[in-house]
């Protein structure tokens, strides 16, 4: 009898792992242009595999967060990921109630033009217990801000109940990265046409060893259109 539970038990580790070695991923299936973005949290990157992953064309990396919080990995990051080929972005976790000036400086002292090959994305997920008016208040000062410091609007990220709930109507003159985290593409109350589409919060790719966000530009839209302009 122990044998022949032990014989099952191999049966199905090796089902198991067959399953695991043909798990395709959405780059794998599609010609969309591809992209990841991290942090911190991914802990050491291993730049040179990542940059042989010719699928992923960009990466956003965090740069900052509220008025004084620095990610540890974005100098080292961003060096190492130009290095090894990718178009590089830097983005801001955005606080509603941290003074919007202070947040600026914190992230102009991180993320330097000469540095950028895609224009500053703005990370927005919280209200900070504002009212949705108050929150946008804040925030629309915030980007009025970060447009002047840059002399381009920034790109936003947010999650599309986050966005239905809070910004639709109110940034048709921004471009957008919407997240969810399904198999099909996110619907916005507004019929927003959006740039790209963060699909996963567990993409696993070659030289990264916990699991990273990933994302893909939508229709016909190209890298192009986030190109740090360098004034």
């Amino acid at each position: 009898m122990k044998r022949i539970i032990g014989i099952i038990i191999t049966i199905f580790t090796i089902l198991e792992i067959n399953a695991q070695d043909t798990f395709v991923n959405c780059e794998d299936t599609c010609t969309h242009i591809h992209g990841i973005d991290l942090s911190h949290y991914q802990g050491r990157v291993f730049w040179e595999a990542v940059g042989d992953n010719s699928k992923m064309a960009y990466v956003y990396l965090k740069a900052t967060e509220g008025g004084d919080r620095i990610d540890h990995t974005y100098e080292e990051n961003i060096r190492l990921a130009h290095k090894h080929g990718l178009k590089v972005g830097s983005y801001h976790f955005y606080r509603p109630l941290t003074d919007q000036k202070r947040q600026l400086e914190n992230f102009k002292a991180q993320c330097r033009p000469g540095d950028q090959d895609l224009i500053p994305m703005i990370d927005i997920e919280t209200k900070g217990g504002l009212s949705t008016e108050a929150f946008c208040d804040s925030l629309f000062k915030f980007l009025d801000l970060v447009e002047k410091a840059y002399k381009q609007k920034p790109l936003l990220y947010t999650g599309r109940n986050f966005y239905n709930a809070n910004l639709a109507y109110k940034v048709d003159d921004y471009k957008l990265m919407i997240a969810q985290y399904t198999d099909d593409p996110p619907t916005l109350i507004d019929e927003r046409d959006y740039l790209a589409w963060q699909y996963s919060a567990k993409g696993r790719i070659n030289g990264i060893n916990t699991y990273v966000d990933k994302s893909r530009f939508m229709g016909n839209h190209s890298l192009r259109e986030l190109r740090y302009r360098r004034h």
